[in-house]
């Protein structure tokens, strides 16, 4: 098989990404009142892992919701993103432990972006740990620098890495030995939409929503997607299906629309 490698996102959803997450706030503020028909957790831990040059402030928005429907919420703790420094590397693990031995419970991790890879890599090292992973707009399939607009940021720092990411990204990986579900925006203008998607399997997903990269962590349709997920009895995931009222907010799966793979032959 030869694989296809498609470039990097559209300049005219790069340079509009922050007007566009910033509009996403206001979308965020007008649906606060829906809260009340979100599920309820069942307050198990949930991990959230923050973007490249992102900290904890980034997710705020995200953990308030989660906080506020029960769940055991812990942010990463780690100070801003800067890819895997010694610090990171860490402690990730050591985060990890200190959710799961806080409640006793097994943990969801949340990764936006740079935070998904980091996050599939610890349920790979800690599946008995972790109870699902959930990740926003995470490039986890990149085959090539050019498909994300994020590769100049995220090699200034390189010279403080401990680990380096090989290119293509989880290339021969077996899949991820808990459930998966990978969130993406074909309007994502970071990285490329089709290196966010996961194989589809019975404990795998890819779940499109409409929005920019850097709104992701407060899109309303995420939240919809992620506490669905969330709420679902642990042992008993299955693939997400939206009300149908909200069905115009999740377009089509991507591997049901030409295009959408990256191999042919």
């Amino acid at each position: 098989m030869m694989q296809r490698h498609h470039g990097g996102p559209p300049l005219s959803l790069y340079w509009t990404e922050v007007a566009r997450a910033s509009a996403g706030w206001g979308l965020f503020l007008a649906a606060l009142p829906l809260r009340a028909s979100l599920p309820a957790g069942d307050g198990h831990p949930v991990l959230v892992l923050p973007g490249l040059l992102a900290g904890d402030g980034s997710t705020l928005a995200l953990r308030a919701v989660l906080r506020h429907l029960g769940y055991d919420v812990c942010g990463w703790e780690l100070g801003r993103n800067i890819g895997p420094t010694a610090k990171v590397v860490r402690g990730l693990d050591d985060r990890l432990q200190q959710c799961a031995q806080r409640s006793g419970r097994s943990v969801t991790l949340i990764g936006w972006s740079l935070g998904g890879i980091f996050a599939r890599a610890l349920a790979r090292r800690s599946p008995g740990l972790v109870r699902q992973v959930l990740t926003l707009g995470c490039p986890f399939r990149l085959a090539t620098t050019s498909q994300s607009r994020a590769t100049r940021a995220f090699e200034r720092f390189s010279h403080l890495h401990v680990e380096r990411l090989q290119l293509p990204l989880e290339n021969g990986a077996a899949p991820l030995p808990v459930p998966a579900t990978s969130i993406y925006s074909r309007m994502d203008g970071i990285v490329a939409w089709r290196a966010c998607l996961d194989t589809p399997s019975p404990r795998a997903e890819n779940i499109e929503v409409i929005g920019s990269h850097l709104g992701l962590g407060h899109n309303p349709a995420v939240i919809w997607a992620v506490t669905d997920r969330l709420a679902q009895a642990e042992g008993a995931w299955a693939p997400f299906r939206p009300p149908a009222v909200l069905r115009p907010f999740f377009p089509p799966a991507a591997e049901r629309h030409p295009g959408a793979r990256t191999a042919v032959a």
